[in-house]
């Protein structure tokens, strides 16, 4: 999740959070869907057109589509950023009859992220603007507040959530985003919601998170540096070494949400593009999902969800022409780790 245009705070509680002008990329058409390029140095994927999900919205001045994840019964999740009171700020969307319901709204909330829990099977959301974590039965009902207050003395900015097997949550934390200043951290937050331990700090503006594909390490993307940052984990959940892994060329674009597939590709989500870039465990660029952004009035295409033990993928594109989903072939099979924090 990304800043925002400054609004009252009773229309949306996060404006004035975040703030990036973005501009959309276009690409050509008539590529076969899901398909590489030929010719293309880079290899650029082209992503075809879902859905329309959401317009953008006359209280907030716009719509952003995050954290696609997909239900153990084949639904794909997704949370609009800056949805008003009493629009969607959660949906359930039916990809292969392109369908779209409401699952859950408030007066208050600003989700950035949604995960199923591997623990108890609830729907975990951040409130980025509350620096809260929430949680919803599938169907949206029974909210709870999860984990609220502060962590070392701080409040978080709680932007996206990645699970352990056991169900612990590993959360990133954007502090700092509003002011420039390199305050992310990366907190541990145990399953019962008692305890929460800062992992990593003087990030900057931490993003994406997403553990690899063995478990083993936690990927990052930092906002405000454009890279990705690797955190190998020692046997009991502590951060065992760090390093900067990829930094990315992204221009007026910043990296946003991370998916890894069962291959251990990352899908990095840019905002300010309609992109995603892919890259392998090595940091090699393997190729560029595009979306014919100019035409439908895109700029941003945040997060991917991959679906389980399969290989077609979906993106949350949006900009001032909308919110959609994309769809396109991935690399590698799609796991828990697949579905974009």
């Amino acid at each position: 999740m990304r800043r925002l245009p400054t609004r009252p705070l009773a229309a949306l509680a996060t404006a004035g959070l975040l703030a990036v002008a973005i501009a959309g990329c276009g690409t050509e058409s008539g590529a076969p869907r899901g398909t590489a390029v030929p010719g293309d140095t880079a290899r650029t994927i082209r992503a075809q057109k879902v859905m329309q999900l959401t317009r953008t919205h006359e209280e907030t001045g716009m719509t952003l589509l995050e954290g696609p994840v997909f239900h153990p019964d084949g639904g794909l999740f997704v949370v609009d950023v800056t949805a008003p009171p009493g629009k969607p700020k959660v949906m359930r969307v039916d990809v292969r009859r392109k369908t779209v319901r409401a699952v859950h709204t408030d007066g208050r909330g600003a989700y950035t992220s949604a995960q199923f829990s591997p623990h108890d099977g609830r729907l975990y959301l951040t409130d980025y603007a509350h620096g809260e974590v929430v949680s919803l039965a599938p169907d949206g009902g029974d909210p709870r507040t999860f984990f609220a207050g502060e962590v070392d003395g701080a409040r978080m900015n709680p932007d996206d959530i990645a699970f352990d097997e056991e169900g612990h949550l590993y959360v990133s934390d954007s502090r700092g985003l509003s002011e420039g200043a390199a305050h992310g951290r990366v907190v541990r937050i145990d399953r019962d919601g008692g305890k929460a331990t800062v992992l990593a700090d003087d990030l900057a503006a931490t993003n994406g998170i997403s553990f690899d594909e063995a478990y083993g390490g936690l990927w990052i993307s930092e906002l405000t540096e454009n890279r990705i940052s690797y955190l190998r984990l020692g046997e009991g959940g502590e951060v065992a070494s760090r390093h900067i892994a990829i930094r990315v060329d992204g221009g007026i674009a910043q990296t946003d949400s991370i998916a890894v597939d069962a291959d251990g590709n990352l899908y990095q989500g840019l905002h300010g593009r309609p992109a995603v870039v892919v890259y392998d465990r090595y940091g090699e660029h393997l190729v560029t999902v595009e979306v014919p952004a100019r035409a439908a009035g895109l700029d941003s295409a945040t997060n991917v969800a991959i679906t389980p033990d399969g290989t077609r993928a979906y993106m949350t594109v949006s900009g001032p022409g909308g919110g959609y989903l994309y769809a396109f072939d991935a690399l590698g099979k799609g796991t828990r780790q697949s579905n974009g924090g």
